[in-house]
Protein backbone atom coordinates (compact mmCIF):
# COMPACT_ATOMS: atom_id res chain seq x y z
CA UNK A 1 0.00 0.00 0.00
CA UNK A 2 2.99 2.52 0.83
CA UNK A 3 4.72 1.81 -2.34
CA UNK A 4 1.30 2.41 -3.89
CA UNK A 5 0.92 5.57 -2.82
CA UNK A 6 3.91 6.65 -3.07
CA UNK A 7 3.83 5.48 -7.17
CA UNK A 8 0.71 7.92 -7.02
CA UNK A 9 2.24 10.67 -5.64
CA UNK A 10 5.13 10.18 -8.17
CA UNK A 11 2.44 10.72 -10.81
CA UNK A 12 0.68 13.37 -9.56
CA UNK A 13 3.61 15.45 -9.23
CA UNK A 14 4.64 14.59 -12.65
CA UNK A 15 1.11 15.43 -14.25
CA UNK A 16 1.71 19.05 -11.85
CA UNK A 17 4.50 19.98 -13.31
CA UNK A 18 3.42 18.59 -16.53
CA UNK A 19 0.90 21.17 -16.43
CA UNK A 20 2.49 23.40 -14.87
CA UNK A 21 4.74 23.40 -18.40
CA UNK A 22 1.76 23.41 -20.94
CA UNK A 23 0.80 27.01 -19.59
CA UNK A 24 2.40 30.04 -20.65
CA UNK A 25 2.96 31.19 -16.82
CA UNK A 26 4.49 28.28 -16.80
CA UNK A 27 7.09 28.79 -19.73
CA UNK A 28 7.62 31.81 -18.83
CA UNK A 29 9.07 30.51 -15.47
CA UNK A 30 10.87 28.09 -16.99
CA UNK A 31 12.69 31.00 -19.64
CA UNK A 32 13.28 33.30 -16.73
CA UNK A 33 14.62 30.70 -14.17
CA UNK A 34 17.05 28.73 -17.53
CA UNK A 35 18.01 31.95 -18.69
CA UNK A 36 19.30 32.94 -15.08
CA UNK A 37 21.15 29.75 -15.07
CA UNK A 38 22.40 31.05 -18.50
CA UNK A 39 23.47 34.78 -17.68
CA UNK A 40 25.32 33.04 -14.38
CA UNK A 41 27.15 30.96 -16.74
CA UNK A 42 28.17 33.30 -19.06
CA UNK A 43 29.87 35.29 -16.63
CA UNK A 44 31.66 32.54 -14.64
CA UNK A 45 33.23 31.27 -18.35
CA UNK A 46 33.99 34.85 -19.23
CA UNK A 47 36.02 35.37 -15.83
CA UNK A 48 37.70 31.78 -16.76
CA UNK A 49 38.52 32.76 -20.14
CA UNK A 50 40.43 36.23 -19.15
CA UNK A 51 42.91 34.16 -17.50
CA UNK A 52 44.60 34.38 -20.83
CA UNK A 53 46.25 37.56 -19.83
CA UNK A 54 48.16 36.14 -16.97
CA UNK A 55 50.14 34.11 -19.57
CA UNK A 56 50.05 30.18 -20.35
CA UNK A 57 50.55 28.54 -16.83
CA UNK A 58 47.17 30.51 -15.05
CA UNK A 59 45.11 29.28 -17.86
CA UNK A 60 46.37 26.29 -18.17
CA UNK A 61 46.17 25.34 -14.82
CA UNK A 62 42.59 25.83 -14.41
CA UNK A 63 41.66 23.96 -17.80
CA UNK A 64 44.01 21.03 -16.21
CA UNK A 65 41.72 21.37 -13.05
CA UNK A 66 38.12 21.12 -14.53
CA UNK A 67 39.53 18.29 -16.43
CA UNK A 68 40.79 16.54 -13.14
CA UNK A 69 36.87 16.31 -12.16
CA UNK A 70 35.20 14.24 -15.62
CA UNK A 71 31.90 13.84 -13.95
CA UNK A 72 31.53 17.28 -12.26
CA UNK A 73 32.78 18.57 -15.76
CA UNK A 74 30.32 16.13 -17.98
CA UNK A 75 27.83 16.68 -15.17
CA UNK A 76 27.63 20.57 -15.53
CA UNK A 77 28.05 20.17 -19.62
CA UNK A 78 24.88 17.63 -19.72
CA UNK A 79 22.71 20.20 -17.04
CA UNK A 80 23.21 22.86 -19.37
CA UNK A 81 22.60 21.61 -22.65
CA UNK A 82 19.26 20.81 -20.59
CA UNK A 83 18.72 24.64 -19.61
CA UNK A 84 19.85 25.30 -22.69
CA UNK A 85 17.05 23.22 -24.58
CA UNK A 86 14.58 23.86 -22.23
CA UNK A 87 15.13 27.99 -22.76
CA UNK A 88 15.15 27.67 -26.38
CA UNK A 89 12.06 25.61 -26.48
CA UNK A 90 10.14 27.78 -23.91
CA UNK A 91 11.07 30.76 -26.10
CA UNK A 92 9.84 29.41 -29.04
CA UNK A 93 6.61 27.87 -27.69
CA UNK A 94 5.79 31.04 -25.93
CA UNK A 95 6.80 33.10 -29.20
CA UNK A 96 4.09 30.70 -31.26
CA UNK A 97 1.28 31.25 -28.59
CA UNK A 98 1.49 35.08 -28.86
CA UNK A 99 1.27 34.82 -32.16
CA UNK A 100 -1.79 32.56 -31.86
CA UNK A 101 -3.31 34.98 -29.67
CA UNK A 102 -2.66 37.77 -32.02
CA UNK A 103 -3.89 36.62 -35.53
CA UNK A 104 -4.38 39.82 -37.23
CA UNK A 105 -1.18 41.76 -37.68
CA UNK A 106 -0.99 45.66 -36.22
CA UNK A 107 -1.95 48.10 -38.14
CA UNK A 108 1.23 50.46 -37.49
CA UNK A 109 3.95 48.70 -38.61
CA UNK A 110 6.29 50.30 -36.42
CA UNK A 111 6.39 49.50 -32.77
CA UNK A 112 6.29 52.33 -30.72
CA UNK A 113 6.29 50.61 -27.09
CA UNK A 114 9.22 48.45 -27.85
CA UNK A 115 12.66 48.06 -27.87
CA UNK A 116 14.86 47.14 -31.14
CA UNK A 117 16.42 44.53 -28.37
CA UNK A 118 12.94 43.51 -27.10
CA UNK A 119 11.63 42.52 -31.11
CA UNK A 120 14.51 40.90 -32.39
CA UNK A 121 15.51 38.49 -28.69
CA UNK A 122 13.87 35.40 -30.40
CA UNK A 123 15.96 35.50 -33.46
CA UNK A 124 19.23 36.72 -31.47
CA UNK A 125 18.80 33.54 -29.25
CA UNK A 126 18.76 31.31 -31.57
CA UNK A 127 21.49 33.01 -33.90
CA UNK A 128 23.68 32.69 -30.51
CA UNK A 129 22.51 29.13 -30.28
CA UNK A 130 24.27 28.50 -33.67
CA UNK A 131 26.80 30.66 -32.24
CA UNK A 132 27.81 27.65 -29.28
CA UNK A 133 27.52 24.97 -31.42
CA UNK A 134 30.18 26.48 -33.60
CA UNK A 135 32.15 27.14 -30.50
CA UNK A 136 31.51 23.55 -28.80
CA UNK A 137 32.89 22.01 -32.55
CA UNK A 138 35.89 25.06 -32.82
CA UNK A 139 37.33 24.08 -28.95
CA UNK A 140 35.71 21.07 -27.58
CA UNK A 141 34.94 18.57 -29.58
CA UNK A 142 37.47 19.50 -32.65
CA UNK A 143 35.64 19.33 -35.54
CA UNK A 144 36.88 22.16 -37.12
CA UNK A 145 40.70 21.82 -36.36
CA UNK A 146 41.24 18.63 -34.35
CA UNK A 147 45.17 19.51 -33.92
CA UNK A 148 44.13 22.13 -31.78
CA UNK A 149 42.90 19.69 -29.32
CA UNK A 150 46.66 17.88 -29.07
CA UNK A 151 48.50 20.97 -28.14
CA UNK A 152 50.84 20.00 -25.09
CA UNK A 153 52.66 22.75 -22.38
CA UNK A 154 55.93 21.47 -21.41
CA UNK A 155 53.95 19.82 -18.05
CA UNK A 156 51.94 17.68 -20.32
CA UNK A 157 48.43 19.71 -19.75
CA UNK A 158 46.52 20.61 -22.66
CA UNK A 159 47.96 23.87 -24.04
CA UNK A 160 44.52 26.10 -23.81
CA UNK A 161 46.43 29.14 -24.08
CA UNK A 162 48.22 27.78 -27.31
CA UNK A 163 44.76 26.64 -28.68
CA UNK A 164 42.96 30.17 -27.83
CA UNK A 165 45.92 32.07 -29.52
CA UNK A 166 45.85 29.48 -32.47
CA UNK A 167 42.01 30.06 -33.33
CA UNK A 168 41.70 33.27 -32.63
CA UNK A 169 44.51 34.23 -35.42
CA UNK A 170 42.31 33.68 -38.18
CA UNK A 171 40.46 36.88 -38.66
CA UNK A 172 37.25 35.36 -40.09
CA UNK A 173 36.80 33.31 -36.67
CA UNK A 174 37.56 36.67 -34.61
CA UNK A 175 35.05 38.59 -36.41
CA UNK A 176 32.36 35.65 -36.19
CA UNK A 177 33.07 35.61 -32.70
CA UNK A 178 32.78 39.51 -32.32
CA UNK A 179 29.49 39.98 -33.69
CA UNK A 180 28.07 37.06 -31.94
CA UNK A 181 29.29 39.12 -28.29
CA UNK A 182 27.16 41.74 -30.06
CA UNK A 183 24.58 39.72 -30.08
CA UNK A 184 24.76 38.08 -26.66
CA UNK A 185 25.20 41.92 -25.41
CA UNK A 186 21.72 42.92 -27.64
CA UNK A 187 20.58 39.40 -26.48
CA UNK A 188 21.07 40.43 -22.63
CA UNK A 189 20.34 44.13 -22.20
CA UNK A 190 16.45 42.63 -22.65
CA UNK A 191 16.23 39.45 -21.82
CA UNK A 192 18.08 39.81 -18.15
CA UNK A 193 15.92 42.36 -17.49
CA UNK A 194 12.20 40.40 -18.57
CA UNK A 195 13.55 37.32 -16.60
CA UNK A 196 13.84 39.17 -13.20
CA UNK A 197 9.71 40.89 -13.99
CA UNK A 198 9.03 36.94 -14.77
CA UNK A 199 10.03 35.73 -11.51
CA UNK A 200 8.02 38.52 -10.00
CA UNK A 201 11.08 40.75 -8.53
CA UNK A 202 10.57 43.56 -10.99
CA UNK A 203 8.08 46.10 -10.50
CA UNK A 204 7.41 49.96 -11.60
CA UNK A 205 10.03 50.77 -8.07
CA UNK A 206 12.78 48.83 -9.31
CA UNK A 207 12.61 48.79 -13.18
CA UNK A 208 15.07 51.34 -13.20
CA UNK A 209 18.08 49.29 -11.41
CA UNK A 210 17.48 45.77 -13.15
CA UNK A 211 17.32 47.76 -16.50
CA UNK A 212 20.73 49.68 -15.79
CA UNK A 213 21.94 45.69 -14.52
CA UNK A 214 21.14 44.29 -17.51
CA UNK A 215 22.54 46.54 -20.23
CA UNK A 216 25.55 47.08 -17.69
CA UNK A 217 26.33 43.50 -17.11
CA UNK A 218 25.75 43.22 -21.57
CA UNK A 219 28.08 45.57 -22.24
CA UNK A 220 30.80 43.75 -19.39
CA UNK A 221 30.36 40.62 -21.10
CA UNK A 222 30.77 42.29 -24.44
CA UNK A 223 33.68 44.39 -23.37
CA UNK A 224 35.46 41.05 -22.05
CA UNK A 225 34.73 38.58 -23.99
CA UNK A 226 35.95 40.53 -26.78
CA UNK A 227 38.85 41.70 -25.57
CA UNK A 228 40.35 38.24 -25.68
CA UNK A 229 39.51 37.99 -29.31
CA UNK A 230 41.15 41.40 -30.01
CA UNK A 231 44.21 41.13 -28.24
CA UNK A 232 45.05 38.23 -30.19
CA UNK A 233 44.12 39.43 -33.43
CA UNK A 234 46.17 42.36 -32.53
CA UNK A 235 49.45 40.61 -31.37
CA UNK A 236 49.09 41.69 -27.98
CA UNK A 237 48.68 38.18 -26.75
CA UNK A 238 50.71 35.82 -28.47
Amino acid sequence: MAASAERLQKLSSAGTLMRIWQSSLGKKYVMAITGLGLFGFVIIHMLGNLQVFLGPDAINSYAATLKSNPLILWGARLGLLAIVTLHITSAVQLSRINRQARPVSYATPKPVASTFANRTILVSGLILFAFIVFHLAHYTIGLVNPSLLRLEDAQGRHDVYRMVVIGFSNPVTSIFYIVSMGLLLLHLSHGVSSLFQSLGLRSKKTFGFFDKLAKGAALILFIGNSAIVLAILFGVIK
